[in-house]
């Protein structure tokens, strides 16, 4: 059977498929089986007993038995080193096995590695001029750095000021992941980091997305710093990692023009092209999910001044401790253009209008019951212009139920009597009534 590609993906016609089955024991092939069938379990269907054929002996059967018994007499000898072994250092493997359990488990061997840890890993962002602003930044705020097996991978915990970092994460992720942790505390310092779930849901979507896209463009400059500075094995992480086309969204622009790294025209591509990927629609399931669940009782304000202050958010999420800010003239152009605002994915919107129209309806029914609303007593009240009409038509109906349409017609002026024949010789004013009936009559 030839290894082509059809072959290695199952596209050839049944027809041209050729099955052989065989086994091997230690290299050998003492027997080739003929009886294959094609469902998944398949069971010889033979009543009878299997009647040994004479002449039929065959030595490699012998050859391969010997061999099996040789492997399987080495390997209970090794057995038995191994046991009597063990019988007589047990106790000396025990004590081994104590002191290293208690080595692991002290204070003092988690704080010294803690400590050596975490002081190469500042001095590895240290190398960045973004990432070493970022932390003059949290230090004149008296935020620490801090090792923590009590979150997944990196937070920013602002109420007790440090920014803790699993320690069992790989270096290099721990510099990625910490590097967007100090930039979410540039956001806290900025204005930006206010939580979407404030705004009206068409805005917070917006929110959530442009600071979500704001740490990643700064996690990309990082690595790029560092790579300049000799710390390839960051930048080689985000290009080969899912960060991969901003990665080379930056490096495209960095590499026509080394200026567009500070006047923030790289951070922009970058910035744009995390809207034009499929990660809109993960955020904005995220952020769906904590509106479903809103246990803390946020109330959205109102939309006209949520779309005030979402181009003054944006603007401030483009804030930087040097250069210029790569969103503040973009900011009109994010809150218009489909590609930032829209929501493409159709259950994402499907359930952002159902939180739409169940916050419209609490509104309203809270109105109501506050008694802001007076229609309500009207309509009790029959003081409903509606009612009155209703009740108007009511007299105007026959045994039937057919509508009678009266309408009358003005009377006629005395320029339309002279030249008009009066029958009956009255010149009196008359007004003519026509009464309109139903089609059935």
């Amino acid at each position: 059977m030839s290894n082509t590609f059809e072959n290695m993906f199952g596209n050839v016609s049944g027809a041209a498929r050729v099955c052989r089955v065989a086994y091997t024991i230690n290299n050998t092939q003492p027997v080739a089986c003929t009886i294959i069938g094609e469902e998944p379990l398949f069971y010889m269907d033979f009543e009878g007993a299997l009647e040994e054929e004479e002449g039929c002996f065959d030595p490699l059967d012998m050859q391969a038995l010997e061999s099996e018994l040789l492997t399987l007499a080495q390997s209970i000898q090794a057995y038995d080193r191994y046991s009597a072994g063990e019988a007589v250092s047990s106790a000396d493997k025990i004590t081994a096995f104590q002191e290293n359990a208690g080595f692991i488990a002290s204070e003092a061997a988690k704080t010294e590695i803690s400590k050596d840890a975490l002081e190469g890993l500042i001095k590895t962002l240290r190398v960045s001029r973004l990432a070493s602003a970022y932390m003059d930044l949290a230090a004149e705020h008296n935020i620490e750095l801090a090792y923590s097996g009590q979150v997944g991978t990196a937070s920013y915990e602002r109420s007790s000021g440090k920014i803790l970092i699993n320690p069992r994460l790989e270096t290099i992720d721990q510099i990625l992941l910490t590097a967007r942790e100090l930039r979410r505390h540039q956001q806290h310092r900025s204005g930006a980091l206010i939580n979407p779930m404030m705004f009206h849901p068409d805005s917070a979507v917006l929110v959530n997305r442009a600071q979500c896209a704001d740490l990643a463009a700064s996690m990309v400059r990082i690595a790029w710093e560092l790579q300049l500075a000799g710390q390839k094995e960051v930048w080689e992480r985000v290009e080969n990692s899912t960060m991969g086309d901003l990665a080379r969204a930056f490096a495209r622009e960095a590499f026509l023009d080394f200026r567009t790294i500070n006047n923030g025209q790289a951070s922009t591509a970058v910035f744009e092209g995390w809207f034009l990927s499929e990660r809109c629609r993960a955020e904005d399931r995220k952020l769906i999910q904590h509106m479903l669940a809103d246990y803390q009782g946020y109330v959205f304000d109102k939309e006209e001044a949520a779309k005030s202050v979402a181009p003054t958010l944006i603007a401030a999420l483009g804030e930087m401790p040097f250069g210029k800010n790569y969103l503040s003239g973009h900011a009109a152009a994010i809150m218009d253009d489909p590609v930032f605002t829209d929501v493409r994915d159709r259950s994402n919107a499907n359930f952002l209008w159902f939180i739409k129209f169940e916050r419209t309806f609490r509104e309203t029914e809270h109105e109501l019951q506050a008694g802001e609303v007076s229609p309500a007593a009207d309509i009790r009240q029959g003081k409903n212009p509606a009612d009155k009409a209703l009740h108007h038509d009511a007299k105007n109906t026959d045994h039937d139920g057919n509508v009678i349409t009266l309408f009358q017609q003005q009377p006629i002026t005395r320029l339309a009597r002279k030249g008009r024949k009066n029958p009956g010789g009255d010149s009196s004013t008359q007004n003519v009534v026509y009464l309109r009936r139903g089609p059935g009559d």
